[in-house]
């Protein structure tokens, strides 16, 4: 049995410690009955999706009734809103009216949508920052049959991802430097392709309509929480607030399981797109890659704890410089079975982990049974450079986010 000091033994026979971090299941029902579903829909969802070739988007029943349920909950927040108003305006002349009319606009104002902003606190890279880079977006956009994005948000993460931001639901790109610089070129295609991909396949998740409904029925939730350690008042606002709390709650329960299915049948598109972009080869690295997520995020901690103490003559004021190529060393050097071993505990979790994401492993092998795609994007000899010098002034900013605050 080969043992890589690095790395945990386990034995490729029978299976011994192949995953010897296995999380416990989380308390409650709630919990472990989205578990359930996301297992019987992962399982068929696969098989369907690796039979079914030209496999797209379904407007089906579970859709319509997620958008209807989800233009109720902001039609709910309009009708606050409109009867706060008659009740302030028409209501004159009593005391009770205009009051309770107040507190209907306040109450509709506390839980209208909330539109997600750009952050204050990481960089920002519009068009004319990185000229190279969003050309580089576009094209892959243009390969998987969307268009690009007008920012580019850099943090520190193992993780990628899009968003909308603003009134006029701009889009945007979070592209986290834990996962980008451990990334070879074609495997970055294969990334932005996957990201991109959600815009091509209309996610539900991601749509304006019901990804905002579900932010509000969680804002909700927030709002109606009970207090804890009441007072009498508090008390009596707890009791009171019991229906629109619960109707709350299911109501999200209701649309988070309506769009499960959706969204897990989302990702394996968005697979399929960034394979068209980048090849199948790079898709099916990029997943090898992502199983290594939490190897990375405790590289980074090493670091940070490394610089925060000064051992190894370290110091915080240099500890950042060379993180990223120091992490994407790290990331080069994993053996072949330390790949094995992450494939084998992917399997074996399943939908434990994440009910929103088809198991890495599931992906992975849907990538590869199906057609092999040839990459329609490929890095010439100049881009990595170029994209690399557009990415310096905030490579050094989020490395020293890191050793800033990743020790704690």
């Amino acid at each position: 049995m080969p043992v890589d000091p690095r790395f945990g033994a386990w034995c490729a026979e029978c299976g011994w410690n192949v995953d010897p971090g296995a999380a416990e299941p989380e308390p409650g029902r709630i919990d472990a009955l989205r578990r359930r579903l996301a297992r019987r829909h992962g399982q068929h969802l696969l098989a369907e999706m690796t039979e079914d070739e030209a496999a797209r988007p379904r407007r089906d029943a579970s859709g319509v009734l997620a958008h209807t349920i989800a233009l109720a909950v902001h039609g709910s927040t309009v009708a606050l809103a409109v009867a706060g108003a008659l009740l302030v305006v028409l209501g004159w002349s009593t005391v009770s009216q205009p009051v309770i009319g107040v507190v209907l606009i306040l109450l509709a104002i506390a839980l209208r949508p909330r539109f997600a902003s750009l952050p204050d606190d990481a960089p920002v890279l519009h068009r004319t920052d990185a000229p190279r880079l969003f050309a580089l977006v576009d094209e892959v956009a243009a390969a998987v049959g969307t268009t690009g994005v007008h920012a580019v948000v850099i943090g520190p993460e193992a993780n990628a991802s899009v968003g909308l931001v603003g009134v006029r639901q701009r889009r945007v790109l979070y592209l986290g430097l834990a996962l980008w610089e451990v990334l070879t070129p074609q495997q970055r295609v294969a990334l932005l392709g996957h990201e991109l991909g959600h815009y091509a396949h209309g996610d539900l998740r991601h749509a304006k309509i019901v990804g905002s409904a579900l932010r509000s029925l969680a804002l909700w939730c927030y709002v109606l929480a009970p207090a804890q350690s009441p007072t009498f008042l508090e008390r009596l606002g707890n009791v009171l607030l019991l229906v629109p709390r619960g109707l709350a709650h299911c109501l999200l329960m209701l649309l988070d399981r309506l769009t499960m299915q959706a969204s897990q049948r989302a990702e394996y598109l968005a697979d399929r797109a960034a394979a068209r972009a980048a090849s199948t080869e790079a898709v099916a690295e990029l997943l090898d890659r992502l199983l290594l997520i939490d190897s990375v995020e405790m590289e980074l901690r090493r670091e940070s704890v490394l610089a925060q103490t000064g051992i190894g003559g370290r110091s915080r004021s240099d500890a950042g410089q060379g993180l990223w190529e120091r992490l994407a060393d790290h990331v080069g050097s994993v053996p072949e079975r330390e790949y094995e071993r992450l494939r084998r505990a992917s399997t074996a979790r399943g939908h434990s982990v994440d009910t929103t994401h088809p198991p890495t492993h599931a992906r992975r092998q849907c990538v590869s049974e199906g057609k092999h795609q040839p990459a329609l994007v490929r890095f010439d000899d100049n881009t990595p450079a170029e994209i690399a010098a557009e990415l310096a002034a905030p490579r050094t900013r989020v490395a020293r986010q890191v050793i800033r605050d990743y020790a704690g």
